[in-house]
């Protein structure tokens, strides 16, 4: 079962300018997922900011998934 990142991702106008934060934090999603792609592990994040549970981490992960997938432009199929 796919997690429901729009339950921990939320993005309001007051919080870290709108930017996409943790729910309840203000830790920015990029901020995860920056440390995540230098490497750090799920348990390194969270002793860096112990207000993220790991399911936190985990639906930075998914909404990123999720992203991606949207950006993607479709491959056209070469027929000969």
């Amino acid at each position: 079962m796919a997690l429901n990142y729009h339950d921990r991702i939320e993005r309001n106008p007051h919080v870290a300018g709108g930017e996409a934060v943790v729910k309840g934090t203000r830790v920015p999603l990029r901020t995860v997922l920056a440390s995540l792609a230098e490497g750090a592990t799920v348990d390194e994040i969270l002793v860096d900011f112990p207000t993220l549970t790991d399911q936190d981490v985990r639906a930075a992960i998914a909404f990123a998934a999720a992203s991606a997938q949207e950006d993607l432009p479709v491959a056209e199929a070469h027929v000969r």
